[in-house]
């Protein structure tokens, strides 16, 4: 093959890579941040009691993802099956996001037990998303596809909103929110057709050795990962960085809407403009952050990102109308996607070559770790300290609720700041690639 060649079969699969990522977004808009949490949390279950299911859906979702994911990324590794198993869970995430249409006012156990479905199928096709980076991009590549598939994907984000925000203005009601749920899983799968078709698995399967089975292969690929740990510290350190502050970023993501509907009755129209906003700032955050680490390096890139999103949650905080919540979230949506992505591209720079899927199978654990217990921790954070003032101090109920929500985004910083000084101490892996 050509290097012409080469590089026009590398560029069609990062284009297949981006829509990939341009329909997994559109879940993430629609589902986590616009939609469907909002919701659950003011429809289907209704009250200060919404946060605290909310949160306990997630944390389950994630709590699976984080048991399932490091021996499904062990047996992709070993069988070369990393594009399959993407298309294996995102399929559960097309059929359980299409189900929640049935999802009405009272539907509580309907309404969890899809989402957790949909949930588990959209993280753990994450990782294997995540594992196909280092086989379609060279190391000086990564960190520009991966800021790339962030933006396109934002956009994915923005895209569908724009297209289901008329809509639920024209005809208001339940069966619009619902049947944008549908279009949405439609959204999602043909968004992913490309990344069937164009990207090629490059790793070859190893021969299975006989008396074994791949549950068995992976546990001791495991084993023998998690023993090599110790020979990769600084990764194991910026695991640990990155279980705390990515709790602090999951946690602003879960709750925006929440956050929204709550402190500034915002209704389903102008939480959906509000992540348009978002996820326009997350393109340019997404481009800036790609652009930033190649000049500085990966690591203080996102060190920058961290410090500017724990910024942006204080004034959160203290905001007290919806245009101070607009702005708010622009800034946190150009800090959040640098976060995120810088994250994921620092991974493929620890991976030892041939073990990518691993590598991220244990960012996988980690992240849906946090996952679990961030917004489990906000959740329950954010009832009990709206029962406190409520109860205690006598607050009106809605006053209750709304300070409850600003005890709650005091224990996001917290998780930031925290896992920030942590990556201090994370030696960066892309120096050599910075340019000079």
């Amino acid at each position: 093959m050509t290097e012409a060649v080469a590089k026009k079969t590398r560029n069609r699969e990062h284009i297949a890579w981006y829509m990939y990522d341009f329909g997994n977004s559109a879940y993430a808009s629609v589902i986590l941040l616009a939609v469907y949490s909002a919701y659950f949390k003011g429809t289907v279950v209704g009250g200060a009691e919404g946060s605290r299911y909310w949160g306990i859906a997630v944390g389950i979702a994630m709590l699976t993802v984080a048991i399932i994911s490091p021996f499904l990324g062990a047996i992709a590794d070993f069988s070369a099956s990393k594009k399959r198993f993407l298309f294996i869970f995102s399929a559960i995430t097309w059929l359980f996001t299409g189900l929640l249409f049935f999802v009405q006012e009272g539907d509580v156990f309907l309404g969890m037990l899809f989402f957790i479905l949909a949930e588990i199928g959209y993280r753990s096709g994450q990782v294997f998303y995540n594992s196909l980076l280092p086989e379609i991009a060279t190391p000086e590549e990564r960190g520009r596809v991966s800021g790339n598939g962030w933006a396109i994907g934002s956009f994915g984000g923005i895209l569908i909103l724009l297209i289901l925000l008329p809509l639920i203005v024209i005809l208001e009601g339940t069966f619009i929110v619902r049947l944008s749920l549908v279009i949405t899983s439609v959204y999602f799968a043909i968004s992913a057709i490309p990344a069937w078709l164009w990207i090629k698995e490059r790793a070859v399967a190893k021969k299975r050795p006989e008396g074994q089975t791949y549950l068995s292969i992976a546990t001791t690929r495991l084993i023998e990962t998690i023993k090599a740990l110790g020979d990769f510290r600084d990764f194991l350190r910026f695991i640990i960085a990155f279980l705390i502050y990515n709790d602090g970023i999951l946690m602003a993501l879960n709750f925006a809407s929440i956050i929204g509907a709550v402190m500034f009755g915002m209704e389903q129209t102008e939480l959906i403009i509000f992540m348009i906003i978002v996820q326009v700032t997350s393109v340019i955050g997404a481009f800036v952050a790609g652009l930033v680490g190649k000049k500085i390096g990966f690591k203080q890139t996102l060190v920058y990102s961290i410090l500017m999103m724990a910024l942006v949650v204080i004034f959160m905080i203290f905001a007290q109308n919806v245009v101070q919540f607009y702005i708010i979230g622009a800034l946190a949506g150009f800090a959040l996607t640098g976060v995120q992505s810088v994250s994921r591209t620092l991974v493929s720079y620890f991976a030892p070559e041939g073990r990518s899927a691993e590598f991220y199978g244990i960012f996988a654990v980690t992240g849906r770790t946090s996952s679990f217990i961030g917004p489990t921790v906000y959740g329950f954070l954010a009832f009990e300290a709206f029962k406190y003032f409520e109860n205690t101090r006598g607050f009106p109920t809605l006053l209750a609720e709304q300070a409850g929500q600003r005890v709650a985004l005091g224990s996001i910083v917290v998780f930031l700041v925290v896992g920030l000084l942590i990556l201090l101490a994370v030696k960066d892996p892309t120096q050599e690639y910075v340019d000079k």
